[in-house]
């Protein structure tokens, strides 16, 4: 068993683009529900709304940069049209309520009747030359650093994510810090008490759904230029879970939670991922009960079981305390 090989595997997973576009999505959940207590299970939607937005304008003759705006700017819209009929249900009917209409929006955008603007079930594929121009470091040379090799198109996207997901998690630090924070903190916490002061909830609600969709839209964005790829099937549900097991990993309503989550999420499954490969291949009696597809899945399984015993022994998370870990929906 290759071991060092599988930890490699894991640290440049945990590193890599899909960690930091869960990392910058996190933090947008944490925002909605870590901090305002929000159960919003239709999240993956607006990481969709980012990425077509973007490959769109650009398909259409824009520039990627401005495509990145549309994109965000489409998100927050989003946030306004899911939020002004749903933000007064409470709980499951609010999840239930999300998660069906970002489903509904996916399968809109995968149908034959958008297919002009989002290419159908196909999707858009390479428009974001812009960005990779810039690239310092040449796209197919490689860098080793340690035992971790990467090419230059890769360190330049792991340098200028982990960079964006740095500036984002200040932004929400101060916010969460200023009067507003602590009014998202106490909807959380007693959302009648709060509305019994005279606070606006609803508003306040609007707005953490608003921005925390326009941060999720960042992480679309930024895994859609580095796949050079949008396609409907890339933001399933399950996407929007995983979202959520990164917030409680790493810690709901913390500022670094969400970085730590996407990190350990990421490198978790991966080196399991290698291990069972290795083992279904090299282990007789693992191969004589898995098949190598039957292997990749068992990484679901263990992730699964890890979140579990998190749950009994650190509901908290990694980073969190018990206290922030009460949400009352």
């Amino acid at each position: 068993m290759d071991w060092s090989g599988a930890i490699t595997n894991g640290i440049i997973s945990a590193l890599g683009p899909v960690a930091i576009a869960y990392a910058v999505s996190a933090i947008g959940l944490n925002l909605q529900f870590g901090f305002t207590g929000l159960l919003n299970f239709g999240h993956v939607a607006f990481m969709m709304v980012g990425a077509y937005g973007t490959a769109a304008t650009v398909e259409a003759g824009g520039s990627l940069w401005l495509g990145i705006g549309v994109g965000i700017l489409a998100a927050v819209v989003l946030g306004l049209l899911l939020g002004l009929p749903t933000l007064r249900l409470r709980a499951d009917y609010l999840a239930i309520t999300t998660i069906a209409a970002a489903e509904t929006l996916r399968l809109l955008v995968r149908s034959p009747v958008t297919r002009s603007v989002t290419g159908g079930v196909f999707g858009i594929q390479g428009f974001a030359e812009e960005f990779h121009a810039l690239n310092p470091f040449g796209a197919s040379t490689g860098y080793a650093i340690g035992p971790l090799v990467v090419s230059g198109r890769r360190l330049f996207v792991m340098i200028v994510g982990w960079t964006v997901v740095l500036i984002l998690a200040l932004i929400v630090r101060r916010l969460v810090k200023s009067p507003w924070g602590r009014l998202l903190k106490a909807i959380r916490e007693d959302e009648d008490a709060t509305r019994s002061l005279g606070k606006n909830v609803f508003v306040a609600k609007l707005q953490a759904l608003a921005l925390g969709g326009a941060l999720a839209s960042v992480g679309g964005v930024l895994l859609a230029i580095e796949q050079q790829n949008v396609s409907p099937d890339s933001f399933l549900p399950q996407v929007t879970f995983i979202i959520y097991v990164v917030v409680i990993l790493g810690g709901a309503g913390t500022i670094w939670g969400p970085m730590l989550g996407a990190v350990i999420f990421q490198f978790f499954f991966y080196f399991v991922d290698s291990v069972m490969r290795q083992a279904q291949a090299n282990v007789s009696w693992v191969g004589a009960i898995l098949d190598s597809a039957g292997a990749a899945q068992i990484r679901f399984v263990l992730v699964g079981l890890g979140l579990m015993a998190l749950l009994v022994f650190r509901p908290q998370g990694m980073l969190g305390s018990r206290r922030e870990a009460l949400v009352d929906g």
